[in-house]
Protein backbone atom coordinates (compact mmCIF):
# COMPACT_ATOMS: atom_id res chain seq x y z
CA UNK A 1 0.00 0.00 0.00
CA UNK A 2 1.51 3.27 -0.88
CA UNK A 3 2.20 6.18 1.64
CA UNK A 4 0.14 8.90 2.40
CA UNK A 5 1.22 12.34 1.56
CA UNK A 6 1.70 12.96 5.29
CA UNK A 7 3.40 9.45 6.34
CA UNK A 8 5.97 10.10 3.21
CA UNK A 9 7.05 13.83 4.54
CA UNK A 10 7.62 12.18 7.86
CA UNK A 11 10.00 9.60 6.32
CA UNK A 12 11.74 12.22 4.26
CA UNK A 13 11.89 14.25 7.70
CA UNK A 14 13.57 11.58 10.00
CA UNK A 15 16.09 10.76 7.47
CA UNK A 16 16.60 14.38 6.94
CA UNK A 17 16.57 14.88 11.08
CA UNK A 18 19.58 12.35 11.34
CA UNK A 19 22.21 14.69 9.74
CA UNK A 20 20.89 18.48 10.54
CA UNK A 21 22.14 19.48 13.94
CA UNK A 22 21.61 23.04 15.57
CA UNK A 23 23.81 24.58 18.19
CA UNK A 24 23.11 28.15 20.27
CA UNK A 25 26.32 29.71 17.81
CA UNK A 26 24.73 27.89 14.36
CA UNK A 27 20.85 27.27 15.00
CA UNK A 28 18.69 24.90 13.04
CA UNK A 29 16.49 26.85 11.06
CA UNK A 30 13.22 24.51 10.31
CA UNK A 31 10.26 25.51 8.05
CA UNK A 32 6.30 24.34 8.77
CA UNK A 33 4.04 24.86 6.40
CA UNK A 34 0.37 24.28 6.95
CA UNK A 35 -2.66 24.57 4.32
CA UNK A 36 -3.29 28.09 5.39
CA UNK A 37 0.15 29.64 7.06
CA UNK A 38 3.69 28.93 7.46
CA UNK A 39 5.71 29.10 10.15
CA UNK A 40 10.15 28.94 10.67
CA UNK A 41 11.50 28.89 13.94
CA UNK A 42 15.49 29.05 15.12
CA UNK A 43 15.78 26.01 17.10
CA UNK A 44 19.15 25.16 20.19
CA UNK A 45 18.99 21.03 19.91
CA UNK A 46 22.18 20.96 22.38
CA UNK A 47 19.72 22.37 24.86
CA UNK A 48 16.87 21.55 23.29
CA UNK A 49 14.93 24.98 22.93
CA UNK A 50 13.49 26.87 20.61
CA UNK A 51 15.29 30.42 20.41
CA UNK A 52 12.48 32.41 18.40
CA UNK A 53 10.06 31.64 15.85
CA UNK A 54 8.16 33.73 12.95
CA UNK A 55 5.20 32.69 11.08
CA UNK A 56 2.69 34.47 8.83
CA UNK A 57 0.47 35.12 11.96
CA UNK A 58 1.80 38.03 12.70
CA UNK A 59 0.71 41.41 12.69
CA UNK A 60 2.74 43.05 9.67
CA UNK A 61 1.85 39.96 7.90
CA UNK A 62 -1.46 39.79 8.54
CA UNK A 63 -2.45 43.49 7.93
CA UNK A 64 -1.41 42.79 4.61
CA UNK A 65 -4.23 41.43 2.45
CA UNK A 66 -4.77 39.96 -0.99
CA UNK A 67 -1.34 38.64 -0.70
CA UNK A 68 -0.55 35.23 -2.17
CA UNK A 69 0.78 32.77 0.02
CA UNK A 70 4.08 32.13 -2.01
CA UNK A 71 3.95 35.97 -1.10
CA UNK A 72 3.71 35.58 2.48
CA UNK A 73 6.02 33.45 2.94
CA UNK A 74 8.64 35.70 1.15
CA UNK A 75 7.06 38.12 4.13
CA UNK A 76 8.40 35.56 6.75
CA UNK A 77 11.00 34.74 5.24
CA UNK A 78 12.13 38.45 5.50
CA UNK A 79 10.95 38.48 8.98
CA UNK A 80 12.67 35.74 10.08
CA UNK A 81 16.21 37.65 8.83
CA UNK A 82 15.41 40.71 10.14
CA UNK A 83 14.58 38.73 13.68
CA UNK A 84 17.59 37.07 13.80
CA UNK A 85 19.84 39.47 12.65
CA UNK A 86 18.34 41.36 15.90
CA UNK A 87 18.93 38.62 18.26
CA UNK A 88 22.78 37.85 16.48
CA UNK A 89 22.14 34.76 14.83
CA UNK A 90 23.77 35.41 11.10
CA UNK A 91 24.69 31.53 10.69
CA UNK A 92 22.24 29.01 10.47
CA UNK A 93 21.14 24.84 9.38
CA UNK A 94 18.36 24.41 7.29
CA UNK A 95 15.64 21.88 7.89
CA UNK A 96 13.20 22.34 5.05
CA UNK A 97 11.76 19.83 7.59
CA UNK A 98 10.27 17.19 4.54
CA UNK A 99 9.09 19.55 2.58
CA UNK A 100 10.02 19.57 -0.61
CA UNK A 101 12.49 22.98 -1.82
CA UNK A 102 9.40 24.19 -4.01
CA UNK A 103 7.06 27.07 -3.92
CA UNK A 104 6.53 28.30 -0.58
CA UNK A 105 9.55 26.77 0.93
CA UNK A 106 11.69 27.97 -1.55
CA UNK A 107 10.41 31.53 -1.42
CA UNK A 108 11.16 31.47 2.33
CA UNK A 109 14.59 30.01 2.20
CA UNK A 110 15.43 32.69 -1.07
CA UNK A 111 14.24 35.81 1.32
CA UNK A 112 16.04 34.37 4.46
CA UNK A 113 19.16 34.42 2.56
CA UNK A 114 18.64 37.60 0.79
CA UNK A 115 18.05 39.31 4.20
CA UNK A 116 21.53 38.10 5.17
CA UNK A 117 21.33 34.68 6.70
CA UNK A 118 23.71 32.37 5.89
CA UNK A 119 22.59 28.75 4.87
Amino acid sequence: MPLSKRERRIKIKSRIRRKLYGTADKPRFSVYRSNKQIYAQFIDDDSGKTLFGVSSLEKEILDKKDVSKKEQARMVGELAAKTAKEKGVENVVFDRNGYLYHGRVQSLADAAREGGLKF
